[in-house]
């Protein structure tokens, strides 16, 4: 039912704001990782665990999300996962040591992954459907903002208090959304009971999501296959899935209803957001991890180099909103959005180790302007075929979907990375033979130099070849970056295609109209 006057702008920044502190919570803990380790004692292997946690619970309850709402009602299961969210942030920041806090982070998912799906389905439901487009822009600030300025947070926290306080932040953000969710948020009126409990598919789905999770936010850390823990997850993954498919597809009573897959308009929906969450998170990966490590760049002046593009997205994501709601066919944003984000990656395959800050702030702007092009028509095209009582489950597919394409994209980026890397390492350090007279000179000079300063002969010798050894390792290190960064130009173009598969029919304005009728 929408909403009107000041109940509807409480409601749109009480969800938003739910969905934000969730979203940020997937990456600002990247940057206090070392905090971590040294205040409880643990390897930074072992406190890697407090990430691949997190995102576990969250991918695992993400689809459950329409399930839950139904058996419980959808606004005392918002509010409840609210303060489980908030309470679940208090405790690992107050945690003794580093297992409880992998298990606080692992309810603190529980309740986080209910913040997005549920937010997005009230938001929805608070607007008419003529301004659903703009609904998805408010929505899709959430998106964009949460994971970005996840880094930069994290580093002015790290700077200037401790790394408790990335976990404190929230208690005043979620007690607040959870006092104005219980006094504006109302339950549907035509909300759906959960009578019969799909305790087989609620199983399968938890040992193949999980399994799954585990061997993403693991794989590269063990070398993949090598280590048999990860072989087993993979398989276990592969069959709990597989039959989890089948079941819901036979079964009266789903948790998952996967037949509103049979929505074109979802199907390839959700594969795009897919790429998009790929590519949202494998740019928030890459880009810090480039310019701190040849760069030199701190956690917060890496952070800053979004900052640009958060801005711009803030003031364009609700225009493409407005535009949307005007009948403006969305394939023909999603189609800029992919052609500007291949700009962008592009763009930055073509840097070197003595790219500055100024360099990056024109294709910053470029990949604000993109996915905000991609992000805000995909999730209107994701319900635009659905019925009223299916867009719960579609949402939390379309959204699942996200956050599985963003482990991909991160577990896969890493992986590439670590392959170019060795094969332009091998590919320097060719044509650096013994004997070569380029090679030689170059180490004469240095050797020289370190002479010069007082250096003994045997010294200089092999610090000139340590300085050798540590630009080949730059070197190689940036070529894998640019391979990187050509990648997702590659993959956001490849997408263009598939856009148009859409088709005529899943135009946002038709869509629309046939789900108010059905509403009346």
């Amino acid at each position: 039912m929408a909403e009107y006057g000041l109940r509807k702008l409480i409601i749109t920044f009480t969800v938003i704001a739910a969905a934000i502190i969730e979203l940020i919570d997937t990456s600002i803990v990247n940057v206090a990782l070392n905090d971590i380790s040294g205040n409880l004692g643990a390897t930074l292997e072992d406190v890697a665990w407090v990430i691949t946690a997190y995102a576990i619970a969250n991918v695992i309850i993400i689809p459950m999300t329409s399930f839950l709402s139904a058996r419980f009602g959808r606004r005392r299961y918002y509010i409840g996962s609210i303060l489980l969210f908030t309470f679940a942030s208090v405790a690992c920041g107050s945690a003794h040591n580093l297992w409880e806090l992998v298990a606080f982070r692992f309810l603190q998912g529980i309740g986080g992954g209910a913040l997005l799906s549920t937010s997005q389905t009230i938001l929805f439901e608070t607007y008419t459907v003529a301004q659903r487009g703009f609904a998805s822009a408010l929505f899709a600030v959430g998106i964009f903002v949460g994971p970005t300025i996840g880094p930069t947070l994290g580093g002015w926290i790290i700077d200037n208090h401790s790394w408790p306080w990335i976990f404190y932040i929230n208690l005043p953000i979620g007690l607040t959304a959870a006092f104005l969710s219980w006094v504006y948020v109302r339950e549907p009126a035509q909300a759906r009971n959960a009578e019969t409990i799909d305790w087989l598919g609620i199983g399968l789905l938890v040992v193949g999501l999980g399994a799954l999770q585990t061997v993403l936010e693991r794989g590269e850390t063990e070398d993949w296959f090598s280590k048999r823990y990860i072989v087993v997850l993979s398989a276990v993954a592969a069959v709990a899935l597989a039959s989890f498919v089948v079941w819901e597809l036979v079964t009266d009573h789903p948790v998952v209803d996967l037949r509103v897959l049979k929505s074109r308009s979802l199907s390839i929906a959700a594969g795009l957001t897919f790429v998009t969450g790929f590519m949202l998170f494998a740019t928030v990966f890459i880009v810090p991890v480039f310019t701190q490590r040849l760069l030199g760049y701190t956690a917060l002046q890496t952070g800053m180099l979004f900052l640009p593009g958060v801005l711009v997205a803030l003031f364009f994501l609700p225009v493409m909103g407005r535009i949307l709601s005007l009948g403006f066919p969305p394939q023909y944003m999603v189609i800029a959005g992919f052609s500007i984000i291949a700009c962008f990656a592009l763009t930055l395959s073509t840097f070197n180790l003595a790219t500055g800050s100024s360099d990056f702030f024109w294709p910053i702007i470029l990949r604000a302007v993109g996915l905000s092009l991609v992000t805000v028509p995909l999730i209107q095209l994701a319900v635009s075929g659905l019925r009223p009582r299916d867009i719960p489950q579609g949402v939390a597919l379309n959204n699942m979907m996200r956050q599985m394409g963003g482990s991909f994209g991160v577990a896969f980026i890493n992986t590439f990375l670590d392959h170019r890397y060795a094969a332009h390492r091998m590919d320097v350090v060719s044509r650096l033979a013994a004997g070569d007279p380029a090679t030689e000179a170059r180490l004469s000079q240095i050797t020289q130099l370190l002479l010069a300063k007082g250096s003994t002969a045997l010294d200089a010798a092999q610090k000139a070849l340590g300085l050798l050894e540590a630009t080949v390792q730059r070197q190689s290190n940036l070529l894998s970056y640019l391979d990187a960064y050509r990648l997702v130009g590659f993959l956001s173009l490849a997408c263009v295609p598939l856009v148009l598969f859409v088709g005529s029919r899943g135009t946002v304005s038709k869509a629309a109209a046939a789900a108010a009728s059905e509403s009346h």
